[in-house]
């Protein structure tokens, strides 16, 4: 558990949005093929993407 919030430090993450967003994908059936998606520098490079698309979008109204 030190490891992974260390790493989180590391790579800009907040621990407990990273292991809250983590722990849910896993106990959802994550699919094991994918888990490197899930270490806490991919995991904010997939976020920040996720933020950037949905901020780019046309608002729908």
């Amino acid at each position: 558990m030190y490891t992974l919030v260390a790493t989180c430090v590391l790579a800009g993450v907040d621990p407990w949005a990273y292991l809250t967003d983590v722990l849910e994908k896993l106990a959802g059936g994550w699919p094991q093929c994918r888990l490197e998606e899930l270490l806490p520098p991919m995991w904010k490079a997939v976020r920040k993407a996720a933020v950037l698309t949905s901020s780019t979008s046309p608002a729908v109204t």
